[in-house]
């Protein structure tokens, strides 16, 4: 039973990568499953309400109700109610894209967001995505409240240094240079992203964190062309940025969810690790 279990999520968590839509096999291949065992589970996923097949081409896809699913836990645990106001504001601000992502164990998710550019180019990528933390604002917001050695243990576990950037021509190609990343993010107090993910974008993100327990609990960032966003730009949003952080952490004491919400916090000891610990990370990150 376990083991159709976490086939069956797979395969929900697969076509919600891939736009939700494939045919059954490329879904075995991509999973290592017989299409027999494949088609069995899709069988039971649409009985369940699911997952729905396309009756012209036949292809596979998911059904609104685990979008619905999301949307109501979304909705009853307070995250919209607390974070909206604080991202409209930022926007408006900003005239860019704020966005709330919130740490949940080894990863980000961005589960909030609104646009604030009215015109010209428009940077607009999907809700509940999972950023790489090495290379991004919102990663360097996060992992520089951590150690060093547990921020490369997190790279790590994403696929390391060389993970999901999209062609972004100033992506940290070191160790040595992810760390340099991180401490400056530490001393600014916030990330900032400079066609390091995504050539010809750029973000800056800061950690919120719980007020009263001081748990970082999840990031708050803006997004928008390189063109708009020179370095100049990015330190006169700094402020707002960091008011919005401030903001949203008080909000989240009202939340279920963020009640709920554990994060790794870092102290001052933990920041300082045995540097034979941080050498042994970082030459596993590197070999990835």
């Amino acid at each position: 039973m376990a083991g159709n279990l976490e086939r069956a999520l797979a395969v929900l968590e697969l076509l919600a990568k891939n736009g939700g839509r494939m045919p059954l096999a490329a879904i075995a291949d991509t999973l290592n499953i017989p299409r027999s065992g494949t088609h069995r589970l899709l069988s039971m996923l649409i009985e369940e309400g699911f997952v729905r097949q396309d009756e012209d081409h036949g292809e596979y896809m998911l059904a609104l109700k685990l979008v619905s699913l999301a949307l109501i836990y979304l909705s009853t645990s307070g995250v919209f109610d607390i974070s909206q106001p604080v991202l409209d504001r930022l926007a408006e601000t900003s005239g860019e894209l704020a966005r709330l992502g919130v740490v949940e164990d080894d990863h980000l998710t961005f589960v909030g967001k609104a646009q604030g550019a009215k015109s010209g180019l428009r940077y607009d990528p999907d809700m509940g995505s999972q950023p790489p933390l090495h290379c991004t604002a919102s990663g360097q917001a996060w992992l520089s409240t951590l150690s060093d050695e547990r921020a490369i243990e997190l790279v790590s576990k994403q696929g390391g240094l060389a993970a999901k950037s999209l062609n972004a021509p100033r992506a940290p190609k070191t160790i040595q240079q992810f760390l340099k990343d991180l401490n400056g993010a530490r001393q600014r107090g916030y990330g900032v992203a400079i066609e390091t993910y995504e050539a010809g974008m750029t973000s800056i993100a800061a950690p919120v964190r719980n007020p009263v327990t001081n748990e970082v609990v999840g990031i708050v960032s803006l997004a928008g062309p390189t063109s708009r966003l020179p370095e100049s730009r990015l330190k006169e949003l700094a402020p707002s940025l960091l008011s919005a952080a401030s903001d949203m952490g008080a909000a989240t004491l009202s939340s279920p969810y963020f009640k709920r919400a554990g994060a790794v916090v870092a102290t001052p000891e933990k920041l300082e690790k045995p540097a034979s610990d941080v050498k042994k990370r970082a030459k596993a990150v590197a070999k990835v």
